[in-house]
């Protein structure tokens, strides 16, 4: 509200302006400046280095900002420790109090608050509902699997009604199948809750599955930042175009390009854009057979065809190929990458 009582609509959930992280002679972060909307997901990927635990870590107040500032819900929360901040953080090891059961995990940071047993029970049971956790609130965290720790961690990290909710490589730890079925349920949750996610994350699919601001980062910088599709459409540099996967860098007639892997072909020098390769392995991966080539100078590519089209046509290492593109799905890249 403003001093006239009229609602006034924020500009941005979170708001990096300039902000710095230095460890001793390291620059870890250096100068980022990044705004995520009102009820976003936003992923913070990169390798590991390239200064996204750092970010994270920032906004929730547990790294001191070396330059710059962090602004939340439009409020300088800079100096202010991370109790006041509005945020709450999830970690990559659940870090569950082994003593106590889901219950009583998930209600512990309400009873620190000084909350009423029965008004804090009510409500973590309400959070353990949202999670789909209900039924184990008696349970101890080694009496559950994985997945089930961590969504009791989850609704421990929302129950205190965060603005902004923010996750440390939280699905690292799961099974690829139950990777995606929780990765679901985060979605899920940040849109039925409103506010926005910001999620570290090394994994590409990860990111392009759950944001809708991707933010690549390296070497303590921001390489690119937008929706999934715009980032794997349009990748800005070499970088960026490898980091995400799926695409091949190459050297064309005007410099570097990028095209998707799954744009490209094997096929003959008449039928368009082309370079000689040859064929350094062969992976079935199900309805696609990913070639992966050899080009120019001992670089990189790959193709993805339709397993039916490459087993009438089949290829092995090690034979001479043409991997073949069209112009119109070249995209110059910035930089020699």
């Amino acid at each position: 509200m403003d001093t006239h009582g009229i609602r006034v609509q924020r500009r941005f959930d979170v708001e990096l302006v300039q902000v710095t992280k230095r460890y001793g002679g390291t620059t870890a972060v250096d100068g980022i400046s990044l705004r995520i909307p009102p009820a976003s997901y936003c992923c913070l990927l990169g390798p590991s280095g390239c200064g996204k635990t750092s970010t994270l870590r920032m906004i929730a107040g547990h790294e001191v900002i070396s330059d710059g500032d962090v602004l939340i819900h439009d409020v300088n929360v800079t100096d202010l420790p991370p109790v006041e901040r509005g945020t709450a953080m999830m970690f990559q090891s659940y870090a569950l109090f082994p003593h106590l059961n889901c219950l009583d995990n998930v209600a512990f940071s309400l009873k620190a608050r000084g909350m009423a047993k029965a008004q804090r029970h009510a409500k973590a049971r309400e959070y353990l509902a949202l999670v789909h956790m209900e039924g184990f609130a008696e349970r101890l965290p080694s009496q559950l699997s994985g997945g089930q720790q961590q969504r009791v961690a989850l609704a421990r990290s929302l129950v205190t009604e965060p603005r902004v909710l923010l996750l440390d490589e939280p699905l690292s730890a799961l099974d690829p199948f139950l990777r995606t079925r929780v990765r679901e349920e985060l979605k899920r949750l940040q849109r039925e809750l409103g506010i926005s996610f910001i999620h570290v994350t090394h994994s590409q699919d990860e990111a392009m599955a759950l944001a809708d601001l991707m933010v690549v980062m390296e070497d303590g910088h921001i390489r690119q930042a937008g929706p999934p599709r715009e980032v794997f459409e349009r990748p800005v540099s070499a970088f960026v175009a490898r980091f995400i996967g799926g695409h091949n860098v190459l050297q064309g007639p005007g410099g570097m390009i990028a095209v998707r892997a799954d744009r490209c072909r094997l096929g003959d020098p008449a039928d368009g854009p082309h370079l000689p390769a040859r064929v350094a392995a062969v992976e079935y991966q199900g309805p696609s057979v990913r070639v992966a080539l050899t080009v120019g100078k001992g670089r990189d590519a790959s193709v993805l065809v339709p397993d039916e089209q490459f087993y009438a046509e089949p290829v092995q290492p090690g034979d001479a190929a043409t991997l073949v593109w069209a112009e119109r799905d070249a995209h110059a890249l910035a930089g020699a990458g």
